[in-house]
Order: structure tokens, then C-alpha cells, then sequence
């Protein structure tokens, strides 16, 4: 599995510490909120609510360098558009990876 990593926001940032500071800052507040979103969607069975909050938490999942991920995360989407839970535990061991590095960010 594709480890989480701040590549990107390294190459963003360039010298800019500050900037590097408020995207993790960024990242720290509202990654948690948006997995505790979905959760909550998909405990209720609100697949099309949940795939709505998959297609957010990409772009994450982008920022922190899981290339691969990020094509799993996008056929889930599809998945859940599709009232299928077809890769769920999947997403679910990559959102625990983002949560725990950023955590440790």
C-alpha cells in the first residue's frame, strides 16, 4: 500500500514555510471532519450522500501523494453512485493511513 507523504505540498509551498504551515493546518482540521462525514453516510446507507463526500476526500487523498489510491477512491465514488460498496474496505485502510499521518504531521 502506497504510503501518505508531503511531496506535493513540498513542491507547492517551494520555500514558503508559512504556506507549507496553513496547508497542513488545512489538512489537520478538516480531514477528520470529512471521514467522520462519510462514516456517518455510510452507516445510514446514504450511498449517493456518501460518494458526494468520497469525491471530496480524493482531492486529499491527492494532496498527500497516493497516486494509486486516488483511482481506487474515484471507482469507489462510481461504486457508490451505483449502490455498491465494492472497495469499501479498501477506501477505509487508506483513510486510516491519511488520518494517522496527518495526525503525526
Amino acid at each position: 500500500m502506497e504510503q501518505p507523504n508531503t511531496t506535493y505540498i513540498d513542491e507547492l509551498s517551494g520555500d514558503n514555510l508559512e504556506f507549507k504551515q496553513k496547508m497542513i493546518g488545512i489538512l489537520k482540521r478538516e480531514l477528520p471532519e470529512e471521514i467522520e462525514m462519510y462514516q456517518s453516510q455510510i452507516q445510514n446507507s446514504n450511498f449517493l450522500l456518501a460518494a458526494d463526500s468520497v469525491h471530496k476526500l480524493k482531492h486529499k487523498v491527492s494532496i498527500l501523494g497516493l497516486e494509486k489510491s486516488y483511482y481506487l477512491a474515484e471507482t469507489f465514488e462510481e461504486n457508490l453512485k451505483n449502490n455498491s460498496t465494492q472497495l469499501q474496505n479498501d477506501f477505509e485502510a487508506i483513510l486510516k493511513a491519511m488520518h494517522k499521518f496527518v495526525e503525526a504531521l
